[in-house]
Protein backbone atom coordinates (compact mmCIF):
# COMPACT_ATOMS: atom_id res chain seq x y z
CA UNK A 1 0.00 0.00 0.00
CA UNK A 2 0.93 3.23 -0.93
CA UNK A 3 1.20 5.99 2.24
CA UNK A 4 0.24 8.56 -0.20
CA UNK A 5 -2.23 8.53 -2.99
CA UNK A 6 -0.97 10.19 -5.91
CA UNK A 7 -3.41 12.91 -7.27
CA UNK A 8 -4.46 14.14 -10.40
CA UNK A 9 -1.64 17.16 -10.62
CA UNK A 10 0.85 14.18 -10.05
CA UNK A 11 -0.09 11.87 -12.00
CA UNK A 12 -0.61 14.38 -14.87
CA UNK A 13 3.26 15.35 -14.06
CA UNK A 14 4.28 11.47 -14.25
CA UNK A 15 2.70 10.23 -17.15
CA UNK A 16 1.41 13.55 -19.21
CA UNK A 17 -2.02 14.93 -19.64
CA UNK A 18 -2.65 12.88 -22.86
CA UNK A 19 -2.02 9.93 -21.41
CA UNK A 20 -3.61 10.68 -17.61
CA UNK A 21 -6.73 11.62 -19.60
CA UNK A 22 -6.88 7.74 -21.19
CA UNK A 23 -5.90 6.47 -17.63
CA UNK A 24 -9.30 8.70 -15.93
CA UNK A 25 -11.80 7.36 -19.10
CA UNK A 26 -10.60 3.82 -18.59
CA UNK A 27 -10.90 3.91 -15.23
CA UNK A 28 -14.52 5.34 -15.52
CA UNK A 29 -15.27 2.10 -17.98
CA UNK A 30 -14.37 -0.24 -15.63
CA UNK A 31 -16.17 1.89 -12.09
CA UNK A 32 -19.02 1.89 -14.73
CA UNK A 33 -19.75 -1.79 -14.64
CA UNK A 34 -17.71 -3.36 -11.81
CA UNK A 35 -18.38 -2.37 -8.08
CA UNK A 36 -14.63 -3.37 -6.97
CA UNK A 37 -11.53 -2.61 -4.47
CA UNK A 38 -9.20 -0.27 -5.64
CA UNK A 39 -5.77 -0.43 -4.40
CA UNK A 40 -2.62 1.60 -4.91
CA UNK A 41 0.64 0.35 -4.41
CA UNK A 42 3.93 0.88 -5.67
CA UNK A 43 4.99 -0.03 -9.11
CA UNK A 44 7.67 -2.66 -8.43
CA UNK A 45 11.07 -2.34 -10.42
CA UNK A 46 9.10 -1.17 -13.76
CA UNK A 47 6.47 0.97 -12.52
CA UNK A 48 5.90 4.09 -10.41
CA UNK A 49 2.31 3.10 -9.63
CA UNK A 50 0.16 0.10 -9.19
CA UNK A 51 -3.77 0.61 -9.04
CA UNK A 52 -5.88 -2.84 -8.88
CA UNK A 53 -9.23 -3.71 -9.40
CA UNK A 54 -9.98 -6.77 -6.72
CA UNK A 55 -12.42 -8.24 -5.01
CA UNK A 56 -13.04 -10.99 -2.64
CA UNK A 57 -9.50 -11.87 -3.38
CA UNK A 58 -9.13 -11.81 -6.88
CA UNK A 59 -7.83 -9.19 -9.31
CA UNK A 60 -9.35 -8.30 -12.01
CA UNK A 61 -6.93 -5.90 -13.26
CA UNK A 62 -4.32 -3.62 -12.61
CA UNK A 63 -2.93 0.19 -13.98
CA UNK A 64 0.04 1.02 -13.90
CA UNK A 65 2.00 4.50 -14.10
CA UNK A 66 5.39 5.90 -14.83
CA UNK A 67 7.24 8.42 -16.73
CA UNK A 68 5.32 8.92 -19.92
CA UNK A 69 3.42 5.78 -20.32
CA UNK A 70 0.84 3.99 -18.66
CA UNK A 71 0.13 -0.01 -18.43
CA UNK A 72 -3.15 -1.90 -18.15
CA UNK A 73 -2.42 -6.07 -17.39
CA UNK A 74 -5.33 -8.31 -17.72
CA UNK A 75 -4.05 -11.88 -15.87
CA UNK A 76 -6.11 -14.96 -18.11
CA UNK A 77 -6.19 -18.20 -16.05
CA UNK A 78 -6.74 -21.37 -17.93
CA UNK A 79 -10.64 -21.61 -18.30
CA UNK A 80 -10.70 -17.71 -19.46
CA UNK A 81 -7.77 -18.44 -21.79
CA UNK A 82 -10.01 -20.97 -23.82
CA UNK A 83 -12.83 -18.59 -23.78
CA UNK A 84 -10.48 -16.15 -25.30
CA UNK A 85 -9.03 -18.17 -27.88
CA UNK A 86 -12.84 -18.98 -29.05
CA UNK A 87 -13.97 -15.59 -29.65
CA UNK A 88 -10.49 -14.36 -30.87
CA UNK A 89 -11.01 -13.17 -34.78
CA UNK A 90 -13.35 -10.92 -32.83
CA UNK A 91 -10.98 -9.12 -31.34
CA UNK A 92 -8.45 -6.45 -32.69
CA UNK A 93 -4.98 -7.43 -34.14
CA UNK A 94 -3.58 -5.53 -31.67
CA UNK A 95 -5.04 -7.49 -28.85
CA UNK A 96 -4.64 -10.67 -30.50
CA UNK A 97 -1.00 -9.98 -31.40
CA UNK A 98 -0.29 -9.26 -27.38
CA UNK A 99 -1.90 -12.20 -26.29
CA UNK A 100 -0.51 -14.12 -28.88
CA UNK A 101 3.32 -12.68 -27.76
CA UNK A 102 2.96 -12.76 -24.29
CA UNK A 103 4.53 -15.30 -22.06
CA UNK A 104 2.06 -18.15 -20.20
CA UNK A 105 2.80 -18.39 -16.24
CA UNK A 106 1.88 -21.11 -14.48
CA UNK A 107 -0.94 -18.68 -13.00
CA UNK A 108 -2.35 -17.68 -16.88
CA UNK A 109 -1.19 -15.53 -19.51
CA UNK A 110 0.10 -12.09 -18.41
CA UNK A 111 -1.39 -9.44 -20.84
CA UNK A 112 0.28 -6.20 -20.85
CA UNK A 113 -1.23 -3.18 -23.00
CA UNK A 114 0.36 0.05 -23.24
CA UNK A 115 -2.89 2.93 -24.55
CA UNK A 116 -2.12 5.57 -26.03
CA UNK A 117 -5.47 6.05 -27.20
CA UNK A 118 -8.67 4.68 -26.29
CA UNK A 119 -9.05 2.21 -29.57
CA UNK A 120 -8.79 -0.66 -27.54
CA UNK A 121 -10.44 0.24 -24.58
CA UNK A 122 -14.11 -1.89 -26.05
CA UNK A 123 -11.75 -5.01 -26.44
CA UNK A 124 -10.30 -4.72 -23.05
CA UNK A 125 -13.44 -3.95 -21.32
CA UNK A 126 -14.90 -7.05 -23.17
CA UNK A 127 -11.54 -8.94 -22.08
CA UNK A 128 -12.61 -8.22 -18.22
CA UNK A 129 -15.73 -9.66 -19.19
CA UNK A 130 -14.06 -12.91 -19.34
CA UNK A 131 -12.53 -12.63 -16.18
CA UNK A 132 -16.25 -11.69 -13.97
CA UNK A 133 -19.31 -10.40 -15.09
CA UNK A 134 -20.10 -7.44 -14.71
CA UNK A 135 -21.52 -6.36 -11.36
CA UNK A 136 -23.33 -2.56 -11.70
CA UNK A 137 -26.15 -2.12 -14.11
Amino acid sequence: MLAVIPGADQMTALVGKPLYEKWIKLCALIDEKYDMDRLWSKGGKAWTYEYKYRRGGKTLCALYARENCVGFMVILGKDERLKFEEDKEKYSKEVQRIYDEAQTYHDGKWLMFAPIDSSLFDDYIRLLHIKRKPNRK
